[in-house]
């Protein structure tokens, strides 16, 4: 059984930042890609950034536009944990945030398991 479990999120005012986690158990970690996605209030999920295992080199890091240079995903595969440094944070980056495993890619469909979310909160 696979279990994805985020940090706390938070309240933080604009320009501030935030660092999420997301302890996963129950597959072989570090050859899944890991991602983060998100759903504001009366909108779809979202991509937000995936980590996906490169050729068994190294790890690619992909992002959607409006993140990149702002946010940043990491991995510690000794930990099992998946991390998203949020900075320059905008309200506009107000949802809940759910990290994700699977094949990678940008897809919601393409990963299977999930996390409960966490609600991140940008304040003007």
């Amino acid at each position: 059984q696979v279990h994805l479990v985020e940090s706390v999120g938070g309240l933080v005012q604009a320009g501030g930042s935030l660092r999420l986690s997301c302890a996963a158990s129950g597959r072989a970690f570090r050859t899944y890609a890991m991602g983060w996605f998100r759903q504001a209030p009366g909108k779809e999920l979202e991509f937000v950034a995936t980590t996906t295992w490169n050729s068994g080199i190294t790890y690619y890091a992909d992002y959607a536009p409006s993140v990149k240079g702002r946010l940043t995903i990491s991995r510690d595969n000794a930990k099992n944990t998946v991390y998203l440094q949020m900075n320059s944070l905008k309200p506009e980056d107000t949802a809940v945030y759910y990290c994700a495993t699977g094949r990678g890619g940008s897809a919601v469909a393409q990963y299977d398991y999930w996390g409960q979310g966490t609600q991140v909160t940008v304040s003007s």
